[in-house]
Order: structure tokens, then C-alpha cells, then sequence
């Protein structure tokens, strides 16, 4: 019987011993300058942020060569930070596409968990000095954030897909963000199809509720998409006075502050630009890459002078809003 199995395992087609390539260790081989060039982030940053996502993703065991939490994250951040097909990305982190595919779903689900924390609106103690940096910024008293929408582009989704085609004809998500004056992210929205109106996902935001219920002394700027409240100011659609034209300039000094967030946020993250994944998985990675956002305004991370992204499929223009959150609420399943 011994020789008869001897026999055929000797004989068996197809069977191949199956090889490790060794990985890239990019933590090993880059200078800081270039960690930051590639992934966005420095060395402390990127174990930081490994830490951060730590519990989610650590595997019990290397079996099966298992990727460590730390390779997870810089396949994610890569991704992040160039936004380009799954296939590079692998190539270039010595991965599987479908690897490459499975680890920033997982990551940005992690990332997008850990919203709540990271993302908050200014508590009592906080306001004032939130008003002081706003009327330092552009002489608008009594400011304690600022909205804008802005559009992530995706490819048509499989399913309703007219839903998501905005205002200039393309796919989209609108995502509602409010910010502050150190362009960091303070409440988000992050669920609504590119064809929703600016107006709409602010009145069913979970801000918009609360501050109609708890009117707060202070006020948030906003453009004149949105409705004009007495916590909500807008600019003057005509000046006809100069009182009229002092309040416009102020208006529009301070409220800048959310176009340079959104101009940091898409140029840090390239991806974000155009995302070639389903809604779900188009809310999931914003809402991770908010989270970041924040992570690397609170800890200034410098923003990369380089380059190299690839371009993206079409043209990148701001549209719409953002997502919301309870001031941070959460969209069914996973995106808000």
C-alpha cells in the first residue's frame, strides 16, 4: 500500500511548491522625504495610524506569509495618495491585485470606525479660540466653522446609476464638509448621490437638526446654495452698499478656509479625485481619508511637493457637498 501511494504522488500532475517573493519594506528603504513623496506620511505617522488600526487588522498568525498591519497600511496609503489602478499599486508593493483590492477595503473600513474620534465639532471650551483663528483669518466675528460640498467622481455603479450623475454630467458622491480655520475637518456627510442638491443634504444633516433645535450663539459661513438662518450666514447676492460690500469681502476671506481643506484634502489624496469602486466602497475610502485628513492636521504632516500622481481617468472639479456625521452621523452600513 506504501508504494502504491508512493506511486502516485509521484506522478501527480500540476503540483507546484509554492514560493514567497520578498516583499518591498518601504519603511526599511526610504528616507523620510521619500515616505512622504509616496505615501503622504512620515515613519512615525504611518506607525501611528498602524497602531491606530491595530485590533481590526492584526492577524493571529504570519501563516500563509500574511501581510503585517504595517504593509496593510502602506499598500492603503499608496492607493490613497495616488489613486491609481490596483494593478500598480501591486506591482509595486509586491502584492496580488485582489490583495491590493481586499487590504484597502479593510483598511478604510478600520480608518472610517475611527470617524467619531477623529472628527468632532468645537466643544464649549474650545469655541473661542475657534472664533479668535476665524476673525484673525478674515475679520468675520463669531465664526465657528465653515461648509462646503465637493464631488468625489466614481465610475457608473451597477445599480441606479442615474442617481449619481451630478450637475456637470459625470458620477459622483456629494459629500458635505465643515472645517475649521487650521483646515481641519469638523462634521461631515458622506452618502448622497452627485445628482442631490447642496440644500438638501444640509437640511437633513444631523448639524442642521441639531443646531434648529439648540440654536447656538454662534454662526457657520456658508455659500448661497445653502438657506440663510441666523446661525447660518451667507454672502449678499448683490452688494448695493458698503457696508454690504465690507460683509461680502469678510464673507469670503474667512470662508476660504474650506476651499483651501478641499484642495489639501483632494491634493494629498489623489484618489479622491476619481474612484473606480461601487458608492459603498466610494463613501467607505472618504470617509477613511477624512479621518487621515485630520490625523495629519493635528500632528502637521507636511503636504507633499511632488508631483507624481498619475492623471486621473477625467478632469477633477469641485461639485458638490460632503457626507455628514452625527455631528458626525453614519451612513447605513458603514458610510455617513
Amino acid at each position: 500500500m506504501a508504494g502504491i501511494v508512493h506511486i502516485f504522488h509521484a506522478g501527480r500532475r500540476g503540483y507546484r511548491q509554492r514560493v514567497h517573493t520578498e516583499r518591498p519594506k518601504p519603511l526599511q528603504q526610504y528616507t523620510t522625504e521619500e515616505l512622504y513623496n509616496r505615501f503622504q506620511f512620515g515613519l512615525d505617522d504611518i506607525n501611528y495610524i498602524a497602531d491606530l488600526v491595530r485590533p481590526q487588522l492584526q492577524c493571529r498568525t504570519l501563516r500563509s506569509h500574511a501581510l503585517t498591519v504595517e504593509e496593510q497600511v502602506l499598500i492603503t496609503l499608496r492607493f490613497y495618495a495616488c489613486g491609481t489602478f490596483y494593478e500598480v499599486i501591486a506591482d509595486s508593493m509586491g502584492v496580488h491585485r485582489t490583495t491590493v483590492g481586499e487590504v484597502v477595503t479593510a483598511v478604510s473600513d478600520a480608518l472610517a470606525r475611527l470617524l467619531d474620534h477623529f472628527v468632532t465639532f468645537p466643544t464649549d471650551g474650545q469655541i473661542a479660540k475657534v472664533k479668535q483663528k476665524f476673525f484673525l483669518l478674515g475679520d468675520m466675528p463669531n465664526t465657528i466653522g465653515v461648509i462646503d460640498h465637493t464631488h468625489v467622481h466614481i465610475q457608473a455603479p451597477r445599480q441606479r446609476e442615474w442617481e449619481y450623475v451630478n450637475r456637470k454630467g459625470r458620477h459622483s458622491i456629494n459629500v458635505q464638509l465643515v472645517g475649521d480655520a487650521d483646515l481641519a475637518i469638523t462634521n461631515c456627510v458622506v452618502r448622497w448621490p452627485g445628482s442631490v442638491h447642496d440644500a438638501r443634504i444640509f437640511r437633513e444633516s444631523r448639524l442642521f437638526t441639531e443646531f434648529q433645535t439648540n440654536r447656538p450663539d454662534e454662526v457657520i459661513l456658508a455659500d448661497s446654495a445653502d438657506p440663510l438662518l441666523p446661525w447660518v450666514m451667507t454672502p449678499f447676492p448683490t452688494a448695493n452698499t458698503p457696508s454690504q460690500m465690507r460683509y461680502n469681502n469678510a464673507h469670503g476671506r474667512t470662508r476660504c478656509a474650506i476651499e483651501r481643506l478641499n484642495g489639501v484634502l483632494k491634493r494629498r489624496f489623489a484618489c479622491l479625485n476619481y474612484l473606480r469602486v461601487e458608492p459603498q466602497g466610494a463613501c467607505q475610502i472618504t470617509l477613511a481619508c477624512i479621518v487621515l485628513h485630520n490625523i495629519a492636521v493635528h500632528r502637521r504632516v507636511p503636504l507633499s511637493d511632488i508631483d507624481d500622481p498619475p492623471e486621473p481617468l477625467a478632469p477633477a472639479d469641485d461639485l458638490g457637498p460632503p457626507m455628514d456625521f452625527p455631528l458626525n452621523e453614519r451612513l447605513s452600513g458603514s458610510a455617513r
